[in-house]
């Protein structure tokens, strides 16, 4: 579906997609609180049991490419070859899992947010998915690279997912005009996985070797001629 357009040509692709562009158009027409999942089944023409054949909740219409896009996304980094470097092989895999998706693919329900009212589900529903990227690509990491602190993993992790985030709200936000959406994660995620790479090769903060006569400053103790002494 164009999401200049979203209610032209909706294709019958798949059974997710068509209720995914079902879903669309009753939130363009009546709201997403006012929109039911019999409601969309029945624009869809199909039973409401299907719908629950590839959703648990009316939520997750709005994410049918994000949730397909995730998949690959865990499959790319387990394939990822042992000599490729830890952040060339996460950047590769971010780019296998939007490979899929064409500029014509646009997630409509945050392109169209405002006028299908789907703000709050979108922040509330999307905190699970991208804490689900943060998941995998943390797994990876600290299999990957096994001397660097859990929580400095953690939070490369989360900032790798923040930034593939945000590059994606930039290609959507751009327009007719926008690019492939792998060129968008890699201009948004690159700068990150270039801090982190040299964060987690350095040395820890603090790690250093210092000389027995300064140590016992560092610790708090006082050298033995500073010790007061019972008279």
């Amino acid at each position: 579906m164009s999401p200049e357009n979203p209610r032209v040509g909706r294709p019958r692709r798949s059974s997710p997609v068509m209720l995914e562009e079902a879903a669309a158009e009753l939130f363009l027409e009546q709201g997403y609180d006012r929109t039911t999942i019999d409601q969309i089944s029945a624009r869809a023409g199909v039973a409401r049991t299907t719908f629950f054949n590839y959703f648990t909740t009316k939520g997750d219409v709005l994410w049918v490419e994000l949730d397909a896009a995730i998949p690959r996304l865990r499959s790319a980094l387990e394939d990822a070859p042992e000599d490729e470097g830890s952040f060339a092989a996460v950047e590769a895999a971010l780019r296998t899992a939007a490979a899929d998706i064409p500029a014509s693919r646009v997630p409509w329900a945050v392109a169209h947010r405002a006028l299908m009212g789907t703000g709050s589900e979108l922040a509330s529903s999307g905190l699970a998915r991208l804490l689900a990227v943060v998941d995998i690509v943390e797994r990876f990491l600290a299999r990957r690279e096994p001397d660097a602190r859990r929580e400095d993993v953690r939070a490369a992790a989360a900032a790798i997912a923040g930034g593939a985030m945000a590059g994606a709200g930039s290609w959507i936000e751009a327009g007719t005009s926008r690019g492939s959406l792998a060129d968008a994660l890699s201009a948004a995620v690159g700068p990150v996985l270039d801090g982190w790479r040299r964060r987690l090769r350095a040395p820890a903060i603090g790690a250093v070797d210092w000389p027995d006569e300064h140590r016992s400053g560092i610790t708090g103790e006082l050298p033995e001629e500073q010790v007061e002494r019972p008279q």
